[in-house]
């Protein structure tokens, strides 16, 4: 779109320069004061600046443009038309997605690096759980384990590096939307 508008910028601005040079003699001595531009210079400085006003609504009107429809604009709700769900759904939220970008997270990418390199490490045996439990077991086991090993009542020297590997594997356990893409890249193997 950068691009778009600099171009359109570069041509208004070639066309004002060719109609100022058109106006000076050539020995620079004398400028004509009486403007001349015949009827194919007025299509190309309308074409152009009708060009550009088009190009300036498509830039601003870019996001309603791209945005993805959701089920609630192909449905007539009467929350349309009293606008509450406006305030609760602006356009400054993530409803919808940016053409062109992977829904690829950081977290998607460790998994795979890791699975790749066969490094995964198994957050199950980390936390001392079976793979079918319960959020509220994974919480239950969690607190036990940062009770034991924490490194304010545990002197030990790598009491530290296992906390770490401890909040790491709850945080991936306990959040659902993780857990599954964990489960999916530890299966792999």
């Amino acid at each position: 779109m950068k691009n778009f508008s600099v171009i359109i910028l570069s041509i208004i601005v070639i066309s004002m320069i060719q109609n100022v040079s058109g106006q000076s003699d050539n020995a620079g001595k004398k400028i004509q004061m009486e403007l001349i531009v015949t009827d194919e210079q007025k299509i190309i400085l309308f074409a152009s600046f009708a060009i550009a006003v088009i190009g300036l609504f498509v830039y601003l009107a870019r996001d309603i443009i791209l945005r993805k429809k959701t089920l609630y604009d192909s449905k007539e709700f009467d929350s349309k038309n009293d606008k509450t769900y406006e305030k609760y759904h602006s356009d400054w939220s993530d409803d919808y997605e940016d053409l062109g970008n992977r829904k690829n997270t950081k977290e998607d990418k460790e998994f795979r690096i890791t699975s790749q390199n066969s490094s995964l490490p198994n957050y199950y045996k980390i936390l001392e759980i079976p793979q079918n439990a319960t959020h509220d077991e994974i919480k239950k086991q969690y607190r036990k384990l940062a009770k034991k090993i924490h490194p304010d009542k545990n002197k030990g020297e790598k009491s530290e590096e296992i906390m770490v590997q401890i909040n790491k594997a709850y945080e991936i356990l306990s959040n659902e939307e993780l857990r599954k893409k964990y489960d999916t890249y530890l299966n792999k193997d």
